[in-house]
């Protein structure tokens, strides 16, 4: 069993245990090596805001801090279910998750998902992708008129 901080390290007092760190890595490793220039290519790893608005059966997964979340909430009740999910809370709430629907990983920048992806996919998560484009694209696709056009369908 592995923790953090280091053993002996005197600025710290408690010990984080984090059960199976080596066989998390070792499927963390699996997962990386699979995402090759085919992968990548093929566009698995990212899905258009307006792409997958129009899924069935998907949930956003928004790995946004609670600061940012609490500024600009994310409601889609036109469209689909919003997990708020602060990034650094993602494996506490990792069973919270529902692993037979199609899960979009949204943060502000790209960087907190695209990490959030990698590590769902390390946790046996294989319909998930990455919103690209952050708050701009985002905004777009659910200005009144889309989402009008969207519940007129």
């Amino acid at each position: 069993m592995g923790f953090l901080p280091h053993q002996g390290d005197f600025r710290y007092k408690t010990k984080i245990y984090l059960p199976n760190t080596p066989e998390l890595m070792i499927e963390f490793e699996r997962i990386i090596k699979s995402m090759d220039f085919d992968f990548f290519g093929r566009g698995e790893h990212k899905i258009a805001i307006e792409s997958f608005l129009e899924k069935d059966d998907s949930v956003l997964l928004d790995v946004r801090s609670i600061e940012e979340t609490s500024t600009v909430k994310l409601v889609l009740k036109s469209y689909l279910p919003v997990y708020e999910t602060p990034f650094c809370e993602l494996p506490n709430k990792l069973n919270q998750l529902p692993t037979d629907k199609f899960i979009g990983v949204f943060c502000s920048s790209g960087v907190r998902s695209a990490i959030a992806f990698a590590y769902l996919k390390s946790k046996g998560f294989a319909n998930v992708r990455m919103i690209e484009g952050g708050y701009p694209q985002f905004m777009e696709a659910i200005m009144p008129g889309k989402v009008f056009k969207h519940i007129k369908k």
